[in-house]
């Protein structure tokens, strides 16, 4: 049999090499298996990223269709969805996670689309709970929703090991978070699911709002007044251009340091010192002991250097960032048989090769806009 050697030490049939079209659409180019890490370190990319971070998308259905995610003029109900059939089942969900733990992730997050739709999810964290890294260790295993299902699931989630969980939020005010949800929910159902999840051991709850200039930035104070002194973490995330279908603009952008000078004018803050590489968030706490909030800054403060994320979509397919328009199918060697050896090998490959770093670029050089995907399809 013919075997590629790329590998020293692994010989990987041929068929299992992935095969991906180029970002401009031309001819498949191969993606050749990797050598792989020495043991208990993390496979690293083009720019010395290690492998820490899997955010793991378990379906493309939500039952929200918020504005900058799910639009109702393009996912209305004639949208195609894709079939239970095409999904990962939880068995081999869990046999990829097995094999990126090798390969240094420490870190699991469920998303969605709305993740709680998917049925019997704690059967699920229950399988990623009995993961551990080469060390050793648990995995730091955490989910996002949306918060609607949250009450009722909070209890199991924690009993499968599932270890924190973060809840969209974007309005305390009911007639804005419903016309920004575009659902029937209400901001109480969504803290009933937060004060579920704390009371469940899912703590600290982080609580995420995406800021949108015009729409619920006159949130932001209503938001940091409610969370202060509740042990949740407030989360204000940078209205990004993920996807197609958003109709995003700049123009409806607040830099995150504008967040952080109209609470500070309210609730003086001191920022809280951080080095560890893969944070997203700038951690600030408030002076009289209020508690802790962060801001998420990927428009106005790039932070793709310290990237460790990779993101596996509902279907199996690999994508290096969340700004991507390819991704790598990971899905046709597992189901042909491939060896775990053979997909740590693949998925090596394919991380050595990763140089992303759209947001660093977002409006400049980019004569290609090629289509990105979809954040209800890959998750946040």
């Amino acid at each position: 049999m013919s075997t590629e050697r790329d590998a020293p030490g692994y010989d990987v049939p041929m068929s299992k090499v992935i095969f991906l079209a180029d970002r401009r659409g031309g001819p498949l180019a191969p993606v050749a298996p990797g050598e792989l890490p020495p043991h208990g370190q993390p496979a690293r990319d083009q720019r010395a990223r290690p492998l820490r971070d899997l955010r793991i998308s378990v379906t493309d259905r939500c039952n929200f269709r918020c504005t900058y995610c799910m639009p109702r003029e393009v996912f209305d109900s004639s949208y195609t969805f894709m079939p239970h059939s095409a999904l990962l089942s939880f068995e081999e969900i869990s046999r990829l996670a097995g094999i990126f733990t090798q390969l240094g992730v420490e870190k699991i997050r469920l998303t969605g689309g709305e993740p709680l739709l998917r049925k019997h999810i704690e059967n699920l964290v229950g399988l990623l709970a009995e993961l551990r890294t080469p060390a050793g260790a648990p995995l730091d295993l955490t989910l996002t929703t949306n918060g609607s299902m949250l009450a009722r699931k909070a209890a199991a989630l924690k009993s499968a090991g599932l270890t924190r969980v973060t809840v969209s939020l974007d309005a305390l005010d009911p007639a804005m978070f419903q016309g920004m949800s575009d659902s029937g929910f209400t901001p109480d159902d969504v803290l009933r699911g937060v004060d579920a999840a704390a009371e469940a051991g899912l703590a600290p709850v982080k609580v995420n709002m995406v800021v949108r200039r015009g729409l619920n930035d006159g949130q932001i104070l209503p938001m940091a007044e409610r969370f202060r002194h509740s042990g949740h973490i407030l989360r204000f995330i940078e209205y990004m251009d993920v996807g197609n279908t958003n109709g995003w603009n700049l123009a409806e952008v607040v830099p995150s340091q504008e967040v952080l000078d109209r609470i500070g004018a309210a609730y003086p803050l001191e920022p809280v010192a951080s080095g560890e590489m893969g944070r997203v968030a700038e951690r600030w706490r408030y002076l009289d002991g209020g508690g802790e909030i962060g801001v998420i800054s990927s428009v106005t403060h790039a932070f793709c250097g310290g990237c460790t994320r990779a993101r596996l979509s509902p279907e199996g397919k690999l994508f290096l960032c969340l700004f991507a328009h390819d991704g790598y199918d990971l899905r046709a060697p597992l189901r042909d048989g491939a060896s775990d050896a053979e997909l740590a090998a693949i998925i090596a490959g394919i991380w050595a090769g990763r140089s992303d770093n759209y947001s660093e670029l977002r409006g400049r050089n980019m004569a290609d806009p090629a289509r990105k995907i979809e954040m209800s399809y890959i998750g946040g």
